[in-house]
């Protein structure tokens, strides 16, 4: 059996269990075009270790690699395809702490500003109004950019206020209260969008009609950001990303309510569920940063004053339902 073969084989094995195996089918694939198309028999450990020694390959990338190899190797070893391969040891892992970047509300008006003379040149694929939009959502909700991405025309209620968004990363739907500004924003983009003619469902489209996926987002953002002079903390290796919009909601919520001396016990069960977060330690995480307005119905059921245990209160117990 070639290697080709091989992985044609195991990566048909992976997605019939269930797995989408993306990432691993094409660095397996990568490791064929690197290795050649040899017999299983022939591979050797002098191919794995040229290639897991690739140009700019980091700790964490090298780890990656020789895991998805030893599996690999490990399953056609088993079935006698091919000798046990002594696989090279990997290096001991990195720990780094990464701390997502909170922009200012200062560099959230500057991004929205630049937006025109971003999207100037005629090889972008967005309008100025669908990353504009995108971006006041993303801000304005802490959704994730592929939720957003997602996001169909039906799946807006401008009449009563709300938005559903479908399948997050536990694949849980939520239908969330939107803000007035938001939805005048959401509702000025439909009547541009409405001026497409295209058939596809899904909210935000390109400047061909077809729907906007997250690396396109991702991409535009990037640009953005550069235009927009925004290059994040000097002492940081990690530069401001589009997903960091998300962190900076929920830090500029949660400033607004110490401010105004809300009762977080009970603040944070709320804003957990609204973001679709699984519990409240990926909420409180964003405790010692800052933020800014939005979404006046958490604080209706978040009073001043008061010594209650968020879960023993009626009202907020029935809007955290019905998200």
């Amino acid at each position: 059996m070639t290697l080709r073969d091989g992985i044609d084989v195991y990566v048909q094995m992976k997605r019939a269990n269930g797995l989408v195996f993306e990432t691993g089918s094409k660095g397996l694939y990568g490791f064929c075009r690197h290795a050649g198309n040899l017999l299983l028999t022939e591979v050797t450990a002098k191919d794995v270790l040229t290639f897991l020694n690739g140009p700019r390959t980091s700790v964490v990338t090298f780890r990656g690699k020789h895991s998805l190899l030893r599996h690999f190797f490990e399953f056609w070893a088993s079935r006698d395809a091919m000798p046990t391969l002594r696989m090279p040891p990997p290096p001991p892992p990195e720990y780094k702490t990464f701390v997502s970047y909170v922009y200012s509300r200062a560099e959230i008006r500057t991004i929205v500003r630049a937006i025109g003379q971003s999207q100037r040149h005629t090889n972008c694929t967005l309008d100025q109004q669908t990353l504009r939009t995108a971006l006041l959502l993303l801000y304005g909700t802490g959704a994730r950019v592929g939720e957003i991405c997602r996001l169909s025309c039906q799946d807006i209620d401008l009449k009563r206020g709300f938005m559903t968004i479908r399948g997050g990363r536990f694949d849980r739907s939520r239908r969330i209260p939107i803000g007035h500004d938001l939805r005048q924003v959401i509702s000025s983009y439909i009547a541009f969008r409405s001026r497409k003619l295209s058939s596809d469902s899904h909210l935000f489209l390109t400047k061909s009609g077809q729907a906007v996926t997250a690396e396109t987002l991702r991409k535009s953002f990037q640009r953005l950001r550069q235009q927009a002079g925004i290059s994040g903390k000097v002492d940081s290796v990690y530069e401001p990303r589009m997903h960091d919009l998300r962190c900076t909601f929920a830090v500029h919520r949660i400033t607004a309510w110490i401010r105004s001396k809300a009762d977080l016990n009970r603040m944070l069960p709320a804003l957990s569920a609204y973001m679709g977060l699984a519990g409240l330690s990926a909420t409180e995480r964003f405790l010692l940063l800052t933020p800014e307005r939005f979404r006046k119905e958490l604080d209706k059921l978040s009073p001043k004053h008061g010594k209650k245990r968020w879960r023993n209160d009626p009202a907020l117990m029935t809007f955290l339902a019905a998200l």
